[in-house]
């Protein structure tokens, strides 16, 4: 968890110099540190639950009341007033609420990755600040105590790394929090998963599932094999598989072959009787004597 050195140094410097303002931290997970005249009002970050989620997801209040309550409140993101005079929180449960959430945020940050941070000065007016405000003294001596206690255990355990399962079925009797984190475990979610799953610390569930790996309630999931990416010798070109071609369209199919003119005849064909297939509808042919009438006609000879 070497985040810790990293960022111990730009909150003890805030705090000498009675910074206002926010200390922006970029890494893994990253988050906010608010300020006011050297003090630490607030602090947040992807890797720990915020105030609001500690709420939510403790069932004292379902998430439909939150967006009532906020709605009420004119869109404040922490609805103090009506958190109470709704009943479901006292003064003093929100000002633990917003304790354990500064402090989480930070022993998560410390126990990531840091990368940089930057200051922005100004009053950054964070949405669920602490009402009684923290010294960067002991925040850090607050943070290195925790890191410590994780180090320490037999099975210790990284927020973002191991991915717990659990294994058959406990024999003694489990705690609130043994269950619900056996009965989120999956293989697939981190401490810090199950902490959001869960609505509790960050850092009480790092805690809590390490001790469970220690009494074999919990077995780390094996981690998926690298995937081994074959770099070709020197002077040989990578092969670069050619896309397939799409197949050519079928040729359209020849139109059909007319029929031959037939050859034209050099004598007139003989004519067979009722070969014209119109008998049925002419008239019926005379008689041999009107036919031979018909020829003395043309020779002159009628008469």
């Amino acid at each position: 968890m070497s985040g810790y050195s990293h960022l111990a140094p730009a909150l003890a410097g805030c705090g000498q110099d009675g910074f206002t303002g926010a200390l922006r931290v970029t890494g893994t997970p990253g988050g906010t540190v608010h300020f006011r005249d050297g003090l630490v009002v607030a602090a947040e970050s992807p890797g720990a639950p915020g105030p609001e989620a500690l709420l939510l997801r403790s069932g004292r209040i379902s998430a439909e009341q939150w967006a009532g309550l906020v709605e009420e409140a004119g869109g404040a993101q922490w609805p103090v007033a009506e958190l109470v005079a709704h009943g479901h929180a006292g003064d003093a449960t929100l000002r633990v609420v917003c304790v354990m959430a500064l402090h989480d945020a930070v022993f998560a940050m410390s126990a990531g990755d840091v990368e940089d941070w930057r200051r922005t000065l100004g009053d950054s007016d964070p949405f669920a600040p602490v009402a009684v405000t923290e010294t960067t003294e002991r925040l850090l001596q607050d943070t290195a105590r925790r890191i410590a206690a994780v180090e320490r255990l037999p099975h210790p355990v990284h927020p973002d790394r191991e991915r717990p399962l659990p294994v058959g079925k406990p024999e003694s009797p489990l705690t609130p929090l043994q269950y619900d984190l056996l009965t989120h475990a999956d293989g697939r979610s981190t401490a810090r998963d199950l902490a959001f799953r869960t609505g509790r610390s960050v850092y009480t569930v790092t805690v809590e599932v390490a001790r469970m790996l220690a009494d074999e309630l919990l077995e780390c999931a094996p981690e998926p094999p690298p995937v081994r990416i074959r770099t070709p010798p020197a002077g040989v070109r990578p092969r670069v598989r050619e896309r397939p071609r799409p197949p050519e369209p079928a040729p359209a199919p020849a139109p059909p072959a007319l029929p031959e003119t037939p050859p034209t005849p050099d004598t007139l064909p003989r004519r067979e009787p009722g070969a014209s297939g119109i008998a049925d509808v002419l008239a019926p042919e005379r008689s041999a004597a009107g036919w031979k009438w018909f020829f003395r006609l043309r020779n002159g000879s009628a008469g």
